[in-house]
């Protein structure tokens, strides 16, 4: 060996020592897992005293199986073990070095030994793997056994012996001794006991080992399971209680004594090295529960019922029992007759997933709108059970069910018949009759053809099955009256103005009423979006029929759709402070305003609804939300697979990271890149200006950061991924600015050019008051179409409508009533 080898060996000695040490323990782990695992698991169930609950003829055949699992797994291991070699180690510490020096070291130069340059240059190589050499480091031994024990059979082993240390006692391994025939004549320091104390499971407490226990007064809850065992002679030893209130008691020398502590009482081992204790049994206290006394109504006529609950130990379950408070409902109409027999409802009481259950708050939430019961008054009784199967009630809770609300008379009047079906299905006949009622003049009562379809078909049912009504058939007819409920109410309505001014009206009921705020909130979020819907479609109009725009006479006001948003916000505003006289003198004022409102062209359209660029900045910032939430997914992905290079960091590796809901992080991408390309596309705000330009740059530049973020995810090199999924989120922030200031200077633009004014009158001063054009020789009107396209006949409707309204007011004049109903007749 060379003075360089020496050397270099010596300065390796300690890493390789190490190394050598790793190979030892990886290949005793690979061999002997087994053996380790039976021998914790046989621990674990004898430090659990399974021996003393196991039948003798059970016991010892178990016992005997893991000694000859044991000694398999012992001869097995000893079989493949392999003793790790100085050369092993120095072979595995040498690969982890770069260009392999600890090999080249040991070299020798074949040729050119006699050439001084080529000498020269052998030595310069040497000394440079030298280097490498002396900042070798031990190299970690490999550990895992996920290949061999694919079950983690180890680790449920080494759980079981965790909660052994905590639960139970390592002394119990010794009563093994009394499974061995003569054990008792083999104890040579004579008779001895052993004793345990497990307080019921549901109490969260420990077993007490009662041997290591030196107070002689305990409190222990009731229930608690008392086992005492005795070894020596029969006799030596005996145990006498007062705590279980047993009738049948064994005799006091029996060897094993397990009961149950019902009492506070004195138990006592006698003889040699007995003892005695004290036992207060705690009673387990029935649990408790308190609903607040008032009902809170959702926005979508949901329940919502807070409540408390506390038990000493901790809740178990709960339910709250919804009956029918027949005394207190007002029998009127419908329901007159005596209800058929109806089960309470019961719901199950929520609970707190995580902390304790011995003291809580909670809040019960349940959509009940559709029972037979909503509206109606009813007895809740809430109960709750603890570990120990008590139960506590609350006093009876009086109130009203909530109920889904419906604002259309109509829809409020079929809801009414359907609770009287269910009521008592011998209503069906006046239910029937009912329904014909009100629908013989259908066009007074029902726009929506569909629900008039409906319905009719129902009432032909009815009429057809009203002797000999089933139950099942009762159940499907008032499901049924309850869609067309929905549909008259909510759903389906002729127009986007229509569902304005029903939006409108329930908002003005809800404030009239003193709804809830909850209530409130969710009324203005329906107003907001039907205010919007009716923007757009005006827009659209506009756009499509440009010339027939002019010329209809809408433009009596002219309003922007943010200067809409503004009255909206001021009428938010003006109800949370509890100004309902302002806010139902402004909700009129914007009434009025949309019967006679255009949404003036340009900008101020864009920053409503708005044009194409506005939607594109919202499709943009869409994307942007969307690419966030993949990189932290990816991100997570990236966290998981630190933790180790298991089958996990396999999975990564071959581009199989999973997202949310399951789809791959790489096709999410893609998806992404291909919603970017179309919104590149599309018509993004600026076109042909500096700023509109420059934001496209940054778009096309987010592309190809996404396309190798695409890449870098399918190659599974997650790092990568997300530096290049910054770059694209960075790219398209800074497009947005760029689109955004050219939006803004478009609109400065375009209110330069237009003068938008709020409240703004006709500008050419041709119009009276009431929008109307003064005629030729001083009459008042136009020869110019009122309305023109699809929206005429449905205008018409609603004027012959609001004639036929009008008629039937008792406090207007007789003249005037005689005028509409000869106008009806023309019509």
């Amino acid at each position: 060996m060379t003075d360089d080898s020496a050397s270099m060996f010596k300065a390796i000695a300690r890493p390789l020592r190490l190394t050598l040490l790793g190979l030892w323990a990886e290949r005793l782990v690979r061999c002997l897992w087994p053996l380790w695992t039976v021998l914790i698991a046989t621990l674990s169930a004898l430090a659990f005293g399974l021996q003393d609950l196991l039948p003798i003829e059970v016991a010892w055949p178990a016992l005997i199986l893991a000694g000859l699992a044991a000694l398999g797994f012992l001869w097995r291991g000893f079989r493949q073990f392999r003793r790790p070699t100085r050369t092993e180690a120095l072979i595995r510490l040498d690969q982890r070095l770069p260009g392999r020096p600890l090999a080249a070291l040991t070299d020798t130069q074949a040729i050119g030994a006699g050439d001084p340059a080529s000498l020269a240059v052998w030595q310069a190589h040497r000394a440079r793997m030298a280097a490498r050499a002396a900042g070798a480091s031990a190299v970690e031994p490999d550990l895992r056994l996920a290949s061999r024990d694919p079950f983690a059979l180890r680790y449920v082993a080494l759980t079981a012996f965790v909660m052994a240390l905590m639960f139970g006692s390592l002394w119990r391994v010794t009563s093994v001794e009394a499974l061995a025939p003569g054990s008792g004549a083999n104890i040579a320091a004579g008779p001895t006991w052993e004793g345990w104390a497990q307080p019921p499971a549901y109490t969260g407490k420990p077993t007490i080992y009662l041997n290591e226990v030196d107070q002689t007064a305990l409190s222990l809850p009731v229930g608690t399971r008392l086992q005492f065992r005795l070894y020596g002679e029969v006799g030596d030893l005996t145990l006498s209680e007062t705590v279980s209130q047993r009738t049948e008691v064994p005799a006091a020398s029996e060897p094993v004594h397990d009961f149950t502590l019902r009492q506070s009482g004195k138990v006592s081992v006698d003889g040699p090295g007995g003892r005695a204790w004290e036992f207060t049994a705690t009673p387990d206290a029935a649990p408790s529960v308190t609903p607040d006394k008032t009902v809170a109504r959702e926005a979508d006529g949901k329940l919502k019922q807070k409540f408390s609950a506390k038990d000493d130990y901790g809740i178990a379950s709960g339910q709250v029992s919804i009956a029918l408070d027949l005394a207190a409902v007002q029998r009127v109409y419908g329901l007159t007759v005596d209800p058929e027999p109806r089960e309470a409802a019961v719901l199950d009481l929520p609970l707190p997933v995580h902390g304790s259950r011995a003291e809580f708050t909670e809040t019960l939430v349940d959509d009940l709108s559709k029972h037979p019961f909503a509206n109606l008054p009813v007895t809740m009784t809430f109960s709750v059970t603890d570990g120990a199967n008590q139960t506590g009630r609350a006093e009876a809770l009086h109130i009203t069910l909530p109920g889904k609300r419906f604002f259309d008379p109509f829809a409020a009047a079929l809801i009414e018949m359907r609770r009287d079906l269910l009521w008592n299905r011998s209503n069906a006949p006046q239910v029937a009759q009912i329904l014909k009622a009100v629908t013989h003049r259908p066009e007074d009562m029902i726009r929506n053809q569909r629900a008039y379809l409906r319905l009719r078909v129902l009432m032909r049912d009815l009429d057809t099955q009203a002797a000999t009504l089933t139950p099942e058939a009762r159940d499907t007819m008032a499901e049924e009256l309850w869609q067309i409920a929905l549909m008259v109410d909510e759903g389906d309505l002729a127009s986007a103005l229509e569902n304005l001014r029903r939006a409108q009206d329930r908002l003005d009921e809800a404030i009239r009423n003193g709804a809830d705020k909850s209530e409130i909130d969710q009324l203005m979020k329906e107003l907001r979006q039907a205010m919007n819907d009716y923007m757009r479609q005006l827009a659209q109009e506009a756009e499509k029929n440009p010339d027939q725009q002019q010329s209809q006479n809408m433009d009596g006001m002219q309003m922007s759709a943010d200067q809409l948003q503004q009255m909206l916000d001021e009428l938010q505003k003006l109800m949370e402070e509890g100004k309902t006289a302002e806010a139902q003198q402004l909700m009129e004022m914007l009434r009025q305003l949309m019967e006679n409102m255009q949404v003036v062209q340009g900008q101020g359209q864009g920053q409503g609804q708005g044009g194409p660029g506005q939607q594109a900045m919202r499709d943009l910032q869409d994307t942007l939300r969307n690419q966030q939430g993949l990189s932290d997914d990816a991100f997570r992905d990236l966290q998981d697979g630190q933790e180790g290079e298991g089958e996990q960091g396999q999975d990564q590796g071959e581009g199989k990271g999973e997202g949310k809901g399951g789809q791959s992080l790489a096709d999410r991408q893609r998806e992404l890149r291909d919603k970017l390309g179309q919104l590149q596309g599309g018509q993004l705000p600026g076109d042909g200006s500096e700023q509109g330009e420059e934001g496209r740059r940054q778009l096309d530049r987010a592309g190809r950061a996404m396309d190798e973020a695409e890449d870098a995810l399918r190659d599974g090199d997650l790092p990568r991924a997300l530096d290049r999924q910054a770059e694209a989120m960075e790219a398209m922030r800074d497009g947005m600015q760029n689109f955004g200031d050219a939006l803004a200077e478009t609109q400065r633009q375009g209110d330069a050019a237009q003068g938008e004014e709020f409240g703004q009158a006709d500008p050419n001063g041709q119009r009276d008051p009431l929008g109307r054009e003064p005629g030729n020789s001083a009459r008042i009107g136009s020869d110019r179409n009122m309305l023109q396209g699809q929206d005429v006949y449905r205008r018409a409707q609603d004027l012959l409508d609001e004639i036929r309204r009008r008629s039937g007011e008792q406090a207007r004049p007789e003249g005037e009533r005689n005028y509409l109903r000869r106008l009806l007749d023309m019509f």
